[in-house]
């Protein structure tokens, strides 16, 4: 079957952070890809069961759209916590994030409901990206991602990119548990439901993680992967769909 037409660049997201000029983010929406239904249409995740050389064809798209200095280093995420240097790292590592001091290098991480977490340096010499669903949130995924770029944190920024909402993730009392164990101020992430389960906010748990870690300087927040179909891919909607992709790096001199 010939690729799907694409009637529009892919669809994307700027980090809106006080981050130096240097420093490149981004998260893409689903749109401007070829993709046929129910990946339609910029699916960047080549596990979903996608035509393979539509996921290239978006990929090279989405390269081409953003001028990037090189091909992101695509992993393989398991919901865990390592976090590794892109540079020194090959495509399909299993690793739920990655950090780079080289220019030219792209971090990236796939999610449709997990939370991507940018981190970066006031200084732009150290950039990072982790995939954060509430498993590895719980384990530590951010806090690990923090100290492989070893910066201070008071010298880190973060933006939080789109994730499922606190109106939409509801999860048992085990998933609140794990945070409230760790921290009892999580418990103010939970909210309680007529069906005896909880609705959990993973913007504020995120934050709660990273204002523990040191970090003062957070922003984004306020999408929803679930509620926003036109825009974003969501596992817990749609059970079969595409991935985004979240993306950073230090733009090379010139």
């Amino acid at each position: 079957m010939p690729d799907r037409p694409a009637t529009d660049a892919p669809g994307i997201i700027q980090a809106d952070w006080p981050a130096a000029p240097r420093v490149r983010a981004v998260t893409t929406l689903r749109t401007g890809g070829v993709s046929a239904a129910p990946f339609d249409s910029l699916n960047l995740g080549d596990h979903v069961t996608d035509n393979p050389g539509k996921v290239r064809t978006n990929r090279a798209r989405l390269r081409a759209h953003l001028a990037l200095p090189a091909e992101p280093l695509w992993l393989t995420q398991v919901h865990g916590t390592q976090v590794v240097n892109a540079a020194a790292s090959m495509a399909g590592t299993q690793a739920d994030g990655s950090f780079t001091r080289q220019a030219g290098v792209v971090c990236a991480v796939l999610t449709a409901d997990c939370l991507p977490v940018f981190l970066c340096d006031r200084a732009a010499t150290c950039v990072a990206v982790v995939h954060a669903g509430w498993r590895g949130l719980a384990a530590g995924v951010i806090e690990q991602g923090l100290a492989a770029m070893g910066a201070p944190a008071r010298e880190v920024l973060a933006w939080l990119g789109p994730t499922i909402g606190p109106q939409a993730f509801e999860v048992g009392d085990d998933v609140r548990q794990a945070f409230v164990a760790e921290n009892s101020a999580a418990h103010s992430a939970f909210r309680a439901n007529a069906a005896g389960h909880f609705l959990a906010d993973l913007y504020a748990l995120a934050r709660l993680r990273l204002a523990k870690a040191g970090v003062t300087s957070v922003h984004g927040g306020g999408y929803c992967t679930y509620g926003e179909g036109e825009r974003f891919f969501s596992y817990r909607r749609d059970g079969v769909t595409g991935r985004m992709a979240s993306l950073i790096w230090l733009q090379p001199e010139g």
